[in-house]
Parts: structure tokens; sequence; C-alpha cells
């Protein structure tokens, strides 16, 4: 089955949903408009079609049985069976409508917070926990589209439930007053209740994210924790989150179960005093025998408005708490602001970052050592504008911060110490144009054994993370990955902290080779890699300290051979 851009679901390129609540919903409502209104067409006529059926009966026992007219009795025969059909008819159509709408708005939703976190990256999760943001992936937006499933049935209940008011007032004044003050009055009453609820349900998808949270973490760190024996402290931890989601679940259940049989109580309530007030006026002669049987029709139609009343208040309930984690998302700021690429060409010149002194000049390989590895980590942060804030880094005459951030990620990549594989077919993981680059870089990174690793070869899947691979065969082809996007900029850290000295020998030389005459940074240590840099720079409390070649900095720094043969003097 092919797959459908998001203009087919409706979603526009420009789409940008406010970061509100009550304003996402309207955002929402109003790029569907069409369909909404499209679903009440269907809606009115289908509960009005029902509505009018005791009318449709009154009429048939006044005019057709007490009078004894047989052909009254046959066209008001005729004419609940024309209800029926139209409502049958109608049905179809409210029903098709509001599963659209449904959908329509969840997929919207989820457009849009992808979008977000595309935009926001890690920024996000330092704003809200993982679990929270994976929690809104997988049930949030189905919960958005509740409200619009709804709709449709709910604006059929408001002019149904109108038009059976106006019909009580003709015939008894009595009735349709208990009828247009009673039903408002028994739909706020459960206010009383809703509030509740809503907070309810708002602490227990929160201790459901940091249960998620928590479960996401531990597997991504499970190999760790099996090593250092953390087992019972995790399964402690879990056991005691699992609690107490369970007893804001519990709570959540109570006063749903009360709003639930709230539903069928109160509008039974209401059926019963209308009824009772029926049967005196008819025993009273103030209204005739077929009132009261369409009097009665009446009240047991009238459950089904107030009921679909009731459950369009519990759906937007649990919409507003959906919508409200979606809202977070939306409102999280990026780390840098979001400016639109401008195709800019970078120039032939130097990087250079003034916070630590670093150079990179254009076409060499430089690498960064220093013996505290979060100082070189943050320098390549920001030659790479990974990190939040303005560093001033410059690119000849240009401002790297003032620069499009989609300019600057197709012109510098940074290829962090952890990377990250995706599951998927290793030809997508890796990327590239085809697979004769794909084989060339694979070799670069002496990554051949992780191929034959995966079942398959290049249409093998890749497990999540790339769990199935060991630590060195997922940082090959992170490099192999890397290498395959040929940055104008490439700068990788700590690219062969996981390999063996061989291995790592192999790569260094082939790296050098590879990425000759084009612009590359390395952070490491390793003698094997740096002896293959055309230019080292040793930081010291997060400033250049001495610039050399690997040999020159050996025979003259002191600092830089305790950093990179660990003290041991030649």
């Amino acid at each position: 089955m092919p797959t459908r851009p998001p203009w087919f679901y409706g979603v526009r390129p420009d789409d940008d949903a406010p970061a509100d609540t009550d304003r996402l919903l309207v955002w929402l409502a109003r790029r569907q408009w069409r369909s909404l209104l499209a679903g009440a067409c269907f809606g009115i006529p289908w509960m009005l079609s029902v509505a009018l059926v005791p009318a449709a009966v009154g009429r048939a026992v006044d005019d057709g049985i007490v009078a004894r007219d047989g052909r009254a009795l046959a066209l008001w025969s005729l004419a609940v069976l024309g209800l029926g059909a139209v409502s049958a008819a109608a049905g179809n159509g409210r029903h098709w409508f509001a599963v659209k709408n449904w959908l329509v708005a969840a997929f919207r939703a989820g457009v849009v917070a992808d979008r977000a976190v595309r935009r926001t990256g890690p920024a996000l999760t330092r704003t809200m926990p993982a679990g929270e943001v994976l929690a809104s992936f997988t049930s949030d937006f189905g919960r958005m589209g509740h409200t619009f499933d709804v709709f449709a049935r709910f604006m059929g209940a408001v002019v149904s439930f109108v038009v059976v008011a106006v019909i009580l007032l003709r015939g008894s004044l009595l009735l349709g007053l208990i009828m247009l003050l009673g039903g408002p009055l028994l739909v706020g009453s459960l206010a009383f209740v809703m509030k509740p609820l809503q907070r309810r349900q708002s602490a227990q998808r929160e201790e459901a994210g940091r249960l998620t949270a928590l479960g996401a973490d531990t597997v991504s760190g499970l190999r760790v924790l099996r090593g250092i024996g953390g087992e019972d402290s995790f399964l402690a931890r879990y056991r005691a989150q699992s609690q107490t989601v369970r007893r804001a679940g519990v709570r959540v259940a109570g006063t749903q179960a009360t709003l639930d049989s709230a539903q069928v109580l109160l509008p039974g309530l209401f059926v019963l005093v209308v009824t009772g007030v029926g049967a005196h006026l008819a025993v009273d002669g103030q209204i005739s025998a077929g009132q009261l049987v369409a009097f009665y029709g009446y009240t047991a139609f009238l459950t089904i408005p107030l009921q679909t009343a009731v459950e369009m208040a519990d759906k937007l309930i649990t919409t507003r708490v959906a919508g409200r984690r979606i809202a977070r998302i939306l409102a999280t700021e990026p780390d840098h602001p979001a400016l639109e690429p401008t195709g800019w060409v970078p120039p032939d010149a130097a990087l250079v970052d003034p916070t630590s002194g670093v150079t990179v000049e254009p076409g060499v390989l430089t690498a960064l050592v220093a013996a505290r590895p979060d100082d070189t980590a943050a320098i390549a942060g920001r030659l790479g504008r990974t990190v939040p804030g303005r560093h001033g880094v410059t690119w000849g005459e240009e401002a790297l911060d003032d620069l499009p951030l989609a300019d600057v990620r197709a012109r510098v990549l940074v290829s962090q110490a952890d990377p990250r594989l995706f599951s998927g077919p290793l030809r997508g993981a890796l990327g590239g144009p085809d697979d004769d680059a794909r084989m060339a870089s694979l070799a670069v990174a002496d990554a051949d054994d992780a191929l034959a690793a995966v079942e398959g070869g290049m249409d093998g899947e890749v497990e999540e993370r790339g769990r199935s691979l060991s630590g060195g065969q997922r940082q090959r082809l992170a490099l192999a990955r890397a290498l395959l996007r040929d940055p104008d900029v490439l700068v990788l850290v700590e690219p062969t902290s996981a390999v063996d000295a061989h291995t790592e020998a192999r790569i260094a030389g082939r790296l050098a080779e590879h990425r000759k005459g084009r612009t590359t940074v390395v952070v490491t240590a390793s003698p094997l890699l740096l002896e293959h840099a055309d230019v080292v720079h040793l930081v010291v409390d997060g400033r250049v300290a001495a610039t050399g070649t690997h040999r020159e900095l050996s025979r003259a720094d002191a600092r830089y051979r305790a950093v990179v043969v660990r003290g041991e003097e030649d």
C-alpha cells in the first residue's frame, strides 16, 4: 500500500500549531472545519429523525387509532418508516465523518509534534522527561481525536434537544420548562466530577511518563546494570514507581466510575420526572393519549442527547489532558533560532573557536587533545553548533551563530562519542548514494565484520540502537555513516575508543587518506590517530596550551605526553 504524503490528510507544510492547550484544540478544529461541518450536517438529521419518531407515533395514535382514521394511520406509519430511513442513511454519513475527523485530528497533532521534536532537538529532553515525550507519541495523539469523533453526535444532540423542548412547550408549558431548564442543569452538575477527573488523569499520565522514562533509560543501560550488579536496585525503583502509577490509576478509576454512573443515573432521574409529570397531565385531561405516548417516547429518547453531552464533556477532558502534554512539546524553544536555509556556500577559510583558541585550517586533519575529555567535546560541540547559546565561532568572515541552522548542518557534521543506530535496514541506516559508496566507507571504518554480523547484509535489519552488535561494531558503523555524508567539515569525537589497537591503526591510516584535502577534526588521545594528524592542539583548562604535530608535542611538552602516553616518558 503506497504511503500517503501529509497533505493527503490535510496537513500543510506550513502548519504551525500554537503551544497552548485550548488554542491548540481550536487550531485543529479550524484546520478541518469542513469535515466537522459535514459531520454535523449528517449528525443533526440522524438524531433529529430519531427525536421526531415519538411525535409521529403520537399523531398516529390521536389521528389514526383514537379517531379511527385508517388513512391517517397509514400516513403517519409511513412517516415513521421515512424517519427510520433518514436515520439509517444519515447515520452512515455521520459515522464516516466521525472516523475521518478523529483520524485527521490525531494525525495532524502527530505531524506538528514531530516537527517540533525535530526542531527543538536535545532542548526537548532537557525540558521534558523522555518518558513523557514517548507517552505522547504512543497514546496522546489518539486521544486528541476523541472530541472530534463525538462532535457530530453532540451537535445532533443539541439540536434535537431544543426541538423536543419546543414540541413539549407547545404541548405543555410545564414539561417544556422542565426540559429547557433541567437538561442544562443536569449536564452542568457533572462539573463537580469532571474537574477532579481532569486533575487525576493529568497526575496519572505524569506518573506513567516517569515509569516509561525509567524503563527506557534502564533498557539503554542494561549491560552496564548487569556489569555492576544493579538489577535489584532497578527492580526496586521500578516496583515503587509502578505502585505509584497503580495508585494514581485507582484514583482516576474511582472518579471515572462516578462519571459513568452519573451518565446513567441522572438522565434516568430526568426521564422519571418528565414521565411522572406527563402522566399527571394526561390523567387531568390536559394532554391527549397520543401526546402522552409521544411524551413517553421523548423521555426515552432524551437519554441519548443527555448521555452524548456527558460523553462530549468526558472526551473533552481526555483531549485537554493529552493536549496539555503536546502543547508542552510545541512550547519548547530550540537551542538555536529556526532560520530558513539560504544555500550558503562556506568559504575556503579557517574555522575559529575564540572560547578555546582552536583554529581549524581548511583541508587539513586537526586533532584536539585534553586531559579532560569534556573540554575537547565542548569545543567539538561549538564547532558544529550542537550546544545551546552563542559562542562566537567564525568561518572566515561569517559568524556561525548567525547562519541558518540547516546550512550549518549541511556543511558541518559532528559524530559524537556515543553514536546512535536506528532500527531498520542497514542500507537505510547508513545512507549514502549507492552500495559502492557504502562499501568504500565500511572499508575505511574497517567495519566488514559489522556488516557480516547483520543477517542479510545491506538488506538486513539493524535492531533498535544496534543492540545486537558489539560496541566497537556500532562505533565503526557510525563512522562509516558519517563518512558517507562527506561534509565540508567532519568532526569526530573519540571515533575509535571501543576498538582494539590493530583495528584502530588500520582505521587511522585509511581515515587520513580518505579525508585527504578535506577539513577534518578528530577529538582523541590515541597516538595511533594523532600520528596521522596534520595539526594537534593540546587543550588545558578549556584553552589551547600548545600546537604542533604529534611528534613535536611528544618531544617538547610533558603535559602532552602525560595525556597521550599516560605519563610514561620515552
